[in-house]
């Protein structure tokens, strides 16, 4: 599935892992130049403010 970054960026969900020491989900995603990311789930799908405005940090695109 792919995510849009509140800055514009597209990315692609490549799946939910849980995180050995705590046991957390992370959202493992992959940038358009092929490099792989984590996030916390909570932080991925997070609601931040951009310019006074809230938005989600990563929005799905259909």
């Amino acid at each position: 599935m792919q995510f849009r970054h509140y800055k514009g960026g597209l990315y692609q969900l490549v799946c939910v892992a849980t995180l050995e020491s705590d046991l957390s989900e992370m959202i493992v995603y992959t940038a358009p130049d092929g490099s792989y990311w984590t996030r916390p789930r909570d932080v991925f799908f997070q609601m931040i403010e951009v310019d006074g405005t809230l938005v989600q940090r990563f929005t799905p695109v259909e």
